[in-house]
């Protein structure tokens, strides 16, 4: 396995992780950091520590997206992604031809 197809398998991972941490959130205060604190009491952890960690968290999740990228197109453009390619340019043969003579288009006056 190359180092390309690993950072493609760990950016497809980020990918949904950063997915799914999205969606949990809510802008108007809903979704998951409502179900723990409730109205506008804190029980353990409360409202703003979970919207705080959801935050933080889609933050480096995004970092974490963009770290991966960036460090897989440094690997493909070094070459070591293609390493495996069954392509020999030795093999190659180089055919001489001449080009063809150029015909006299210039108009008489």
């Amino acid at each position: 396995m190359t180092t390309f197809s690993i950072f493609l398998i760990l950016i497809v991972i980020v990918s949904f992780l950063l997915i799914v941490v999205i969606m949990v959130q809510n802008p108007k205060g809903g979704g998951l950091s409502s179900s723990f604190g409730g109205g506008g009491t804190q029980q353990l952890g409360g409202v703003k520590k979970t919207t705080d960690f959801l935050d933080k968290s889609t933050w480096a999740l995004a970092t974490l997206l963009l770290v991966l990228i960036l460090l897989s197109n440094i690997d493909l453009m070094s070459g070591n992604a293609n390493q495996d390619s069954s392509i020999d340019t030795n093999d190659v043969e180089v055919i001489d031809t001449p080009a063809p003579a150029a015909a006299d288009d210039t108009p008489e006056e």
